[in-house]
């Protein structure tokens, strides 16, 4: 249920989901020696009600921080950016006594010319994108060579275009959040269901998201523990394609050096230096566009092959 209304809330368009600062908190700890010294951009952020301004504004001298701004948004007049470049009033701390806003001639939308070239002087951005945007978001990360931390929706990674740069260890996946549930505010309650959104906390709650990101993780260089033994029998290779089916990231077999078609959520524990992606069922034009077992179409798979140790 929370993922086919994640998926109208991307179809519809309906963007507003403001991240918990607890979240945010969690996965951001995890880079500070990443943003020290760094300008820092929140190009999707409203700064009144952003969490992420909160984070990084309340811990500007404890990161480090060379500079944080951040772009308000709307779609229908001229707007305002924020900026903090430290103690500027010399009161011997840095709070929102040291803001600086300035007036935008544009709308503040990520796209504008203004933004783009806030984005120019940044070196890390960081935020939560429109979900419908995603594509269109990340294409601009890439194009203008910058670092950055943003949350999207785990189905991005099957994207054309996210997975290519997913398979060129040009982007992954973050932390990911607490237990795997993501906690949002957003005006648009009436649109999920019970137990999608929370009347007590006034939350949604979806467990198909995730942090994506190029800044390095300690975990991208663990090697994934493995202790199945490989089979035949529990092993099935497919009819259309010259690899074995793993129905789970636990049961990759330790022993075992061809190609694998395994869940999506091995991205989750992918190791770059343990596995090589070779690609999924598009990008490897498998006959039928899925993999099949006797002729019984299988899941979407990635597929994978163990990297030899010298």
């Amino acid at each position: 249920m929370a993922q086919k209304n994640l998926h109208v809330a991307k179809q519809q368009k309906l963007d507003e989901f403001y991240t918990q600062i607890g979240d945010i908190e969690r996965e951001c700890s995890r880079y500070r020696e990443q943003f020290k010294g760094k300008v820092i951009f929140l190009n999707c952020d409203d700064p009144v009600e952003s969490n992420f301004w909160r984070y990084f504004a309340l811990n500007f001298t404890r990161l480090g921080l060379k500079k944080l701004v951040a772009t308000h948004f709307d779609r229908e007049k001229s707007t305002y950016k924020l900026e903090l470049t430290g103690d500027m009033n010399e009161d011997g701390t840095v709070n929102d006594d040291d803001i600086v806003k300035t007036p935008l001639k544009q709308n503040g939308d990520f796209r504008s010319d203004e933004c783009i070239e806030i984005l120019k002087e940044a070196d890390v951005v960081v935020t939560n994108p429109p979900f419908s945007l995603f594509r269109e978001y990340v294409a601009q990360l890439m194009e203008h060579d910058k670092k950055f931390l943003i949350i999207g929706s785990k189905n991005a990674a099957t994207y054309k275009e996210i997975f290519q740069l997913i398979k060129q260890n040009t982007l992954w996946l973050g932390y990911g959040f607490a237990g795997g549930n993501a906690y949002f505010k957003t005006p648009h309650i009436k649109e999920f269901a019970s137990g999608v959104y929370d009347e007590k906390t006034g939350l949604v709650k979806f467990r198909n998201i995730s942090w994506f990101t190029n800044l390095d993780t300690s975990k991208r260089h663990e090697e994934l523990t493995l202790f199945k033994q490989y089979n035949p029998d529990e092993y099935p290779k497919y009819d259309n394609y010259d690899a074995i089916e793993v129905s789970k990231v636990a049961n990759i077999p330790v022993d075992y050096d061809g190609t694998m078609g395994v869940p999506i959520t091995f991205l989750d524990s992918y190791n770059p230096e343990q596995f090589e992606i070779l690609g999924n069922e598009y990008d490897l034009n498998i006959e039928k566009g899925r993999g099949y077992i006797n002729g019984k179409r299988m899941y979407s798979r990635i597929f994978i092959k163990r990297r030899q140790q010298s």
